[in-house]
C-alpha cells in the first residue's frame, strides 16, 4: 500500500479502495466506542477552527472540550525554558500540570546504556513516564523527546498522549522546514 502514489483517491469521495486491509465495519465500531475523542476532534476541525489555532491552542481547546483537569508534560531538559512557558500557560488556563524532565531520577548513562562508559546523567524516558503515571494525568504532552526516547516513553506512559513539539535540532524543532528542501 502506498497512498502517496495512488492515482484514483477514491477514499476522498467515500469509497473503499481495493488495498484496504482492515474490516471497515469493525473500524466504525471502534470509533463508536471513542465518541468523546471523535467529537472533540470534530469540534476543532469541522467547526471552522482548522488552521486558525496553533498546536498549543488546539491542545488547550481539546483538553477543555474533554474536561481534562490534569496535564502531564514530558520534556527534554534542553527545552526547559519552553516547558516553563507551556506549564505557566496551561496553569493560567486552569489546568493542573505535572511536568517531568527527561533527567528525572538522575540515573547515570552507563547504568542505562550497558555499552557506555559515560557517567553523566542519562535521559530517562521510562522513569519520566512512570513518574507521570503516578500523577494520573488526563492527557500527556511531549516536548522535544529524543528519537528512541519518545518511543520508550510512549510504550510506558498509561495516559493518552500527544506531541506538542518534536525534536529537530537542525531545523529549530520545525521538521517541515526540511521537507521543502529535500530533492527527490
Amino acid at each position: 500500500m502506498d497512498c502517496t502514489n495512488c492515482k484514483n483517491k477514491v477514499c476522498r469521495v467515500g469509497e473503499e479502495c481495493a488495498v484496504v486491509a482492515f474490516d471497515t465495519k469493525e473500524v466504525v465500531k471502534a470509533y463508536h466506542k471513542e465518541q468523546p475523542f471523535v467529537q472533540a476532534a470534530a469540534k476543532l476541525v469541522d467547526n471552522g477552527k482548522a488552521g486558525t489555532l496553533s498546536r498549543l491552542e488546539e491542545t488547550i481547546e481539546f483538553a477543555k472540550i474533554m474536561d481534562f483537569r490534569t496535564i502531564g508534560l514530558a520534556y527534554c531538559y534542553g527545552m526547559e525554558n519552553d516547558a516553563k512557558l507551556v506549564t505557566g500557560l496551561l496553569r493560567s488556563k486552569g489546568f493542573k500540570v505535572e511536568a517531568a524532565s527527561c533527567t528525572v531520577g538522575g540515573i547515570a548513562q552507563n547504568d542505562v546504556n550497558l555499552t557506555s562508559n559515560n557517567c553523566n546523567v542519562s535521559c530517562n524516558p521510562i522513569g519520566q513516564a512512570q513518574q507521570l503515571n503516578t500523577r494520573k494525568p488526563d492527557l500527556v504532552l511531549t516536548m522535544g523527546l529524543c528519537l528512541g526516547h519518545d518511543i520508550l516513553f510512549n510504550r510506558e506512559i498509561k495516559a493518552d498522549t500527544t506531541t506538542l513539539v518534536v525534536k529537530d535540532r537542525v531545523h529549530q524543532n520545525q521538521p517541515s522546514r526540511e521537507f521543502a528542501k529535500i530533492e527527490y
